[in-house]
């Protein structure tokens, strides 16, 4: 009896986690198996990490649980370290600790992206990304801390320093994030006596001479002024020079104090792709043919973030297809029709998508779109961003389990409570179990409290 074709998909983002389930809906019994691997059990839906930061959307729903979703593929938890295509097979470091290798017949090259660094000096210590559900769980955890540990304290620098918060980077995840975490905070000052929304300090921080350049440089110029509005210091065509520390200096000499700096200037390929055999360009990213199948390697495909795709929608035959979800998504689907016609010899298809739009949130009621070259401002951008979003979420599950959290937000306001104890779970016990005591605190005057409203 003939074994079944190995297909293997590294990553179980928006591209691997597509093609299999596009797989193992075209899939005739008996005629693949499919494995997905990926260090982590669960997708996640990266344009809702913004609401989920801000306390609109569960985190929980922003992700979806690989094993659920694909019943009919076998999943690994992992991290694929290197990939010998003249051997057929991926090493990959398993979830226990132990590494092993894994065959394949048909290979899908999905690792997506991770956040492009800088050599910004204190980047390291002191910068946080804004790529995965943690990160966003931090985030929104760690500004709310910052209020309360400024609502404790009568030393100015201090205070200023925690009420201080800076973003770098101004395509889509660092705007958004920027304007839901900034809504969470003013929305949270009602709740402290000493604290009002004239206290707090937004920055955003962006190289380039505009922001968002997906949505035109009208819409872009539209979404800086409103941004100012809100009260959120913008620099444009500026730098950072260092970060040691906390102490954040700007190349035009601005200068001053944070606890949170948050990275979004940007995405890589995932840099496994260097440990591989795969033809890649020079920004690093696996070379594909418009059918996603990999240069010279008819069995191995590859889109996403990671794959260098030619751009058909444009005359220019050096174009390549952004690295966005609005690709990702589609290039999956004809990617999972190519690998079944693969399979079973039939002609592939062309990956073809022109540009139908760009949506961004700017925090609650507040938002930018581009449709079509129609250009909308205000609640209805707002509402075009989430109607857009939720219906790109997989799964009738998720989609039902976000509009209810929508809805509740609407009737009874955001949660800003912040679970501190996440950061460091287990201090109670420690110091209950005999842990060795941290240095005693500094002694100050208590804040004077002023009565509620």
């Amino acid at each position: 009896m003939a074994r079944n074709t190995r297909i293997v998909v590294v990553g179980g983002g928006y591209v691997g986690m597509y093609t299999a389930l596009g797989l193992q809906k075209k899939l005739r019994r008996g005629e693949a198996d499919v494995t997905v691997i990926d260090p982590q059990p669960h997708m996640t839906y990266q344009p809702f990490l913004p609401e989920a930061a801000a306390g609109s959307i569960e985190p929980r729903h922003v992700v979806v649980p690989l094993r659920k979703v694909l019943r009919k593929c076998h999943h690994m938890t992992g991290r694929v370290t290197a990939i010998d295509h003249s051997a057929r097979e991926v090493t990959v470091e398993l979830a226990a600790g132990n590494v092993t290798t894994v065959g394949y017949e048909v290979l899908v090259v999905a690792p997506g992206s991770v956040a492009r660094t800088l050599p910004v000096p204190g980047l390291a210590e002191c910068g946080i990304a804004f790529k995965t559900v943690g990160e966003a769980i931090y985030l929104r955890n760690h500004v709310l801390s910052r209020l309360d540990a400024a609502s404790t304290t009568m030393d100015p620098d201090l205070r200023s320093r925690l009420l201080s918060f800076l973003v770098v980077g101004g395509g889509y995840a660092g705007i958004e994030a920027l304007a839901e975490l900034q809504d969470m905070a003013r929305y949270a000052t009602r709740y402290y006596e000493n604290i009002s929304p004239d206290d707090l300090r937004w920055v955003l921080v962006e190289a380039a001479g505009r922001i968002m350049p997906e949505v035109g440089p009208r819409m872009g110029r539209y979404t800086v002024e409103r941004l100012i509005d809100a009260g959120i210091e913008v620099y444009l065509d500026t730098r950072v020079k260092t970060m040691e520390g906390g102490h954040v200096v700007l190349d035009d000499g601005t200068e001053f104090d944070t606890d949170t700096i948050v990275w979004t200037a940007g995405v890589k390929p995932n840099p496994m792709l260097e440990h591989t055999d795969l033809p890649r360009d020079a920004r690093g990213r696996v070379e594909c043919t418009a059918e996603l199948q990999v240069v010279g390697m008819p069995d191995v495909f590859s889109a996403g973030d990671c794959a260098s795709v030619p751009d058909l929608s444009k005359d220019d035959p050096e174009a390549r297809t952004s690295p966005s979800a609005q690709h990702a998504v589609r290039q999956a689907k004809v990617l999972a029709d190519n690998v079944v016609a693969h399979l079973r010899g039939r002609p592939l298809t062309k990956y073809k998508h022109s540009y139908a739009g760009s949506v961004a949130s700017l925090g609650l009621y507040k938002g930018v779109a581009e449709i079509y070259g129609v250009k909308l401002r205000g609640p209805v951008a707002w509402f075009m961003h989430r109607t857009y979003h939720v219906s790109r979420m997989p799964t009738w599950n998720r989609r039902i389990r976000i509009v209810l959290d929508w809805t509740g937000a609407l009737l009874m306001g955001r949660e800003v409570v912040p679970l501190g104890q996440i950061m460091d779970p287990k201090a109670d016990f420690s110091r209950v179990a005999g842990a060795p005591k941290p240095p005693a605190p500094r002694t100050e005057p208590a804040p004077p409290v002023s009565k509620g409203a």
